[in-house]
C-alpha cells in the first residue's frame, strides 16, 4: 500500500531512538525518548496560498508533540502538515 499525503501534509520515518547514551548505558524502551528527527517519505501537492518547500529525502527535525503517528506493515511512520516542521537538516 502507498500512502500519499494531500494538500500540505508530509510523511515522515522518524529516526530511530537512541539506545545507549554517550556514556555506553543501554537505555530501556519505557525510558526512550520520542525522536524529533526523521526522513520524508512522501510529500502533498501543496495548497494554492502555500507552496511545498520540503521534499522526499530531506531529513527534518520536528516539534515533540506533532503529527499523528500511524502504522502500516509494522512500520511506524509520522504524517504532519508542513508548518509542524521547525527545519531541515
Amino acid at each position: 500500500m502507498t500512502i500519499k499525503p494531500l494538500a500540505d501534509r508530509v510523511l515522515i520515518q522518524p529516526a530511530e531512538a537512541e539506545v545507549k547514551t554517550a556514556s555506553g548505558i543501554i537505555i530501556p524502551d519505557t525510558a526512550k525518548e520520542k525522536p524529533q528527527r526523521g526522513t520524508v517519505l512522501a510529500v502533498g501537492a501543496g495548497t494554492k496560498d502555500h507552496e511545498m518547500t520540503v521534499k522526499v529525502g530531506d531529513n527534518v527535525l520536528y516539534g515533540k508533540y506533532s503529527g499523528t503517528e500511524i502504522e502500516l506493515d509494522g512500520v511506524k511512520y509520522m504524517i504532519m502538515k508542513e508548518s509542524d516542521i521547525y527545519a531541515i537538516i
